[in-house]
C-alpha cells in the first residue's frame, strides 16, 4: 500500500516508531544505531528506515518541520500503517536558564495557540498529553542509562520567527520549558486514533542565555534522547 506521502509497503513499518524532524537525523540513527536497515521511504525526501535494535523491529521516520507536516505523516502511519506508538526526538529552544543546551526534556503537554485540533476533529483544546504508559517506559530507561530527565510542558508553535516573543510570558502563565513547532499535532492525532504518542526534546538552544548550537551539533551529536527512545522502543 501506499499513501499520498508514504510510499512504503504496511510491512515495511514497525508498530513503534521514532519521529526527528530532520530526514539527516533519521539517516543518522538509522546508519549509527540499527542493524540491517533498508530505507522505506524517500518521497518529498521524508526519509523513513526500518532495522533491528537489539533484536527488536524499529521504524525511524522523518516528520518535517511544523505541526500540518508531522500532522500529516503521523496520521497517515497511525491510520494507514497500523503504527501502535510514535515517540517524537527532536529539538527545543529552551524559555529557562535552568534548562540547559544538550539536557533532554520529556514532554508530559504541549500547549498551543494553534487551531490544528479545531480544524482537525473540532477540538477546542489548548493542551494535549502524551501517553502516561509510554512516558513511564521513557523515565525508566532513563534511569537505567544514568542520563537525566528532565520533565514537563512546552510550547507547541507554528511560528518560528516573532515579532513579539513572549516566551516569559508563557513559562510563567502555563509552565513552558521549552518551544518547538510539532508536539502539539503528534499528541491531538494520537488522541484522535487512539493510539500512543510521546516526545523527547534536546535543548539546542536557550532563549535566555543566548547559548545556541550548530546544524550539525542538532543532526548528530543528540545521542543521549536517541538512546533512550531506542532502549524504549525494547519495551513497547
Amino acid at each position: 500500500m501506499a499513501t499520498p506521502h508514504i510510499e512504503s509497503k504496511k510491512e515495511d513499518i514497525a508498530k513503534v516508531v521514532l519521529m526527528p524532524g530532520d530526514p539527516l537525523r533519521a539517516k543518522y540513527i538509522a546508519e549509527h544505531f540499527l542493524e540491517n536497515y533498508r530505507q522505506v521511504n524517500t518521497v518529498r525526501n521524508a526519509f523513513g528506515y526500518t532495522g533491528t535494535y537489539k533484536g527488536k523491529e524499529v521504524t525511524v521516520f522523518a516528520s518535517g518541520m511544523g505541526m500540518p507536516s508531522i500532522g500529516i505523516y503521523s496520521y497517515e502511519l497511525f491510520k494507514f500503517y497500523d503504527v501502535d506508538t510514535i515517540i517524537r526526538i527532536g529539538s527545543a529552544g529552551s524559555y529557562t536558564e535552568k534548562l540547559g543546551l544538550y539536557e533532554v526534556l520529556l514532554v508530559e503537554g504541549a500547549y498551543s495557540e494553534s487551531s490544528f485540533a479545531k480544524v482537525q476533529g473540532n477540538e477546542i483544546r489548548n493542551i494535549l498529553y502524551s501517553n502516561e504508559e509510554v512516558n513511564k517506559k521513557l523515565e525508566e530507561t532513563a534511569q537505567e542509562l544514568n542520563i537525566k530527565l528532565n520533565k514537563g510542558i512546552v510550547h507547541s508553535s507554528d511560528v518560528f520567527y516573532k515579532e513579539n516573543d513572549n516566551f516569559r510570558e508563557l513559562y510563567e502563565k502555563y509552565g513552558c520549558l521549552a518551544c518547538e513547532m510539532e508536539t502539539f499535532a503528534l499528541f491531538h492525532n494520537a488522541n484522535v486514533l487512539n493510539k500512543k504518542a510521546s516526545a523527547l526534546v534536546t535543548i539546542s538552544d536557550n532563549l535566555v542565555t543566548k547559548e545556541e548550537t550548530t546544524s550539525e551539533e542538532r543532526q548528530n551529536s543528540f545521542t543521549n534522547m536517541m538512546k533512550i527512545a531506542l532502549d524504549t522502543a525494547l519495551k513497547l
